[in-house]
């Protein structure tokens, strides 16, 4: 190797480490898309996995892995309604669906009716700045 291709290579290589990454699983500004749905009535009371009961008119979710305690921005693509979140449980279990919301969380994204929509889902508090 010349020294000038060494020298390009070793700059490259400095510029791309200094570039801004993407925000890392459950950090502030991470994403994911999907589908969501929302609890049935029948899970009112029942244990969530963080040992808390279910309350259908609280502003709360599922997610199969971001921890509890995680404050999440849902938006409904089809509607672009909103709603902030807290992550209390796990799930849902169905392949392509990303989160689980609450009855009143559910309601007010507008999609009672239509039970599954697309979203998207944004962190904006990770459990560990708490």
């Amino acid at each position: 190797m010349t020294k000038a291709t060494v020298a390009a290579a070793t700059a490259a290589l400095c510029l791309s480490s200094c570039a801004s990454s993407a925000p890392g699983f459950g950090e502030k500004g991470y994403t994911e898309e999907g589908k969501a749905s929302y609890y049935a009535r029948k899970f009112q009371g029942r244990k969530m996995a963080n040992g808390e009961e279910y309350r259908r008119g609280k502003m709360t979710a599922a997610h199969k892995t971001l921890p509890f305690g995680t404050k999440v921005k849902v938006t409904n693509l089809q509607t672009h309604k909103t709603v902030k979140v807290e992550i209390t449980d796990r799930g849902p279990f169905v392949r392509g669906r990303v989160v689980d919301l609450s009855e009143a969380a559910a309601k007010r994204v507008d999609m009672m009716k239509a039970g599954v929509v697309p979203v998207r889902v944004k962190v904006v508090k990770s459990a560990k700045s708490k």
